[in-house]
């Protein structure tokens, strides 16, 4: 299949162009995510004049119950979007995880109760689909290790767009049976995410399809920002002192980082310092090994962990999250297995949220954290907020 008539739309759009994040070349905002003079990732740049004459709380708040309603701050032309309820999950106040560890204040951002598929997932493809559709993509795909493979397909079909998805051969069967629900096109590929990633780069180039997370990626990274704009409207406009998010490409942690920055810049919420700490399993810690290291270059990893949905062994925006843990005083940290386990029945028996494993990562490397600091101040309080991963 082939790319379609592009849709005949009014545009409303507030970017202006993609950027290469290292030599910053500007191109057309079209299905393009490598800049063809330095090789390196593209981003979407947005015209923060117009939106601060335009964007103010009370319009974020009139707006739609989902991602949507941050549309001014996100990649899309048209007033078309593909608005299946994803996003707005809650913020809770986590007073006894928080007495558990030693904290004055916590709070959890679940998106393990995301729509329509209860993962994180749902937000990055939602802005994904609505350009791939706006770009005239008929066919859509990506390559997952499940969450991804879920949420694309499930929206695919609200959407009424063809479906193919790329697993690795191995994934656990839960996962694929709540893909194989939707009736999507999947092929299980014997290897791990990264060299399912690479079959998958070749394929886009052969096809012409658009898959979430490679030709469509600086649009769909960009939905990660909305985790953020919530966190900060949730909490009163104010941003947090301190962000543990889980790791796997990276790009969840630049895009949150991204989304308080903008936030700033248009002047809804007022600036402070924000920590950011990430969080990885050992078995695939290819950032966390850098940022221990002190190294500026990520060396890539063979996974081996059951916290699959994390498990990218040469992550595409790593460095960037070391540079942004870096600069704000945060940390990233790595966990075993057996602690990612006891992360995931640590939160259920405090909070009552059931996560997944990219969850139970972050919540022991918040503990983890919380350990350290003490260790080197016994007085140590701090406000932390964990975004906690999907329960599938």
């Amino acid at each position: 299949m082939t790319q379609a008539t592009q849709l005949k739309t009014k545009s409303t759009a507030t970017f202006r162009a993609l950027q290469c994040k290292e030599c910053g070349a500007e191109y057309e905002p079209k299905a393009v995510h490598v800049c063809e003079y330095c090789f390196g990732p593209l981003e979407v740049v947005y015209d923060y004049s117009t939106l601060r004459q335009t964007v103010t709380r009370e319009t974020i708040q009139a707006g739609p119950n989902s991602i949507w309603r941050y549309r001014a701050f996100l990649p899309v032309e048209s007033d078309q979007q593909i608005d299946v309820g994803t996003g707005m999950t809650p913020l809770v106040q986590a007073n006894r995880l928080a007495r558990r560890l030693g904290l004055n204040k916590l709070f959890i951002k679940n998106d393990a109760v995301n729509m329509p598929t209860l993962s994180f997932k749902d937000r990055v493809v939602s802005v994904a689909l609505t350009r791939a559709r706006e770009l005239g993509f008929s066919t859509v795909s990506c390559a997952s290790t499940g969450n991804l493979a879920n949420s694309t397909a499930a929206i695919a079909a609200h959407a009424g767009l063809d479906c193919c998805v790329f697993i690795p051969a191995d994934l656990e069967a839960g996962k694929v049976m709540g893909t194989l629900i939707y009736s999507p096109t999947v092929m299980a590929v014997q290897g791990n995410y990264d060299q399912v990633n690479r079959l998958c780069s070749e394929v886009a180039n052969t096809h012409g399809w658009g898959f979430v997370n490679i030709n469509l990626r600086p649009y769909y990274s960009e939905g990660s920002k909305t985790l953020g704009y919530e966190v900060a409207e949730q909490l009163g406009w104010q941003l947090p002192d301190h962000i543990v998010a889980p790791l796997a490409s990276g790009s969840l942690f630049t895009k949150i980082y991204k989304g308080f920055r903008e936030f700033v810049e248009v002047g809804l919420v007022e600036d402070k310092p924000v920590r950011f700490s990430g969080a990885q399993a050992e078995g695939c810690s290819p950032i966390a090994q850098a940022f221990r290291e002190e190294r500026d270059f990520i060396s890539p990893v063979k996974p081996n962990t059951i916290a699959k949905s994390i498990a990218i062994g040469n992550p595409a925006d790593g460095v960037y999250a070391i540079d942004i843990a870096r600069k704000t005083n945060g940390n990233i940290e790595s966990v075993t297995d057996a602690e990612i386990v006891e992360g995931i029945k640590l939160l259920a028996e405090t909070e009552g949220i059931f996560t997944e494993t990219a969850g139970g990562a972050t919540v022991a490397v918040l503990k983890k954290l919380v350990e350290l600091e003490a260790a080197r101040s016994p007085a140590f309080k701090i406000q932390l907020l964990s975004p906690a991963s999907s329960f599938r």
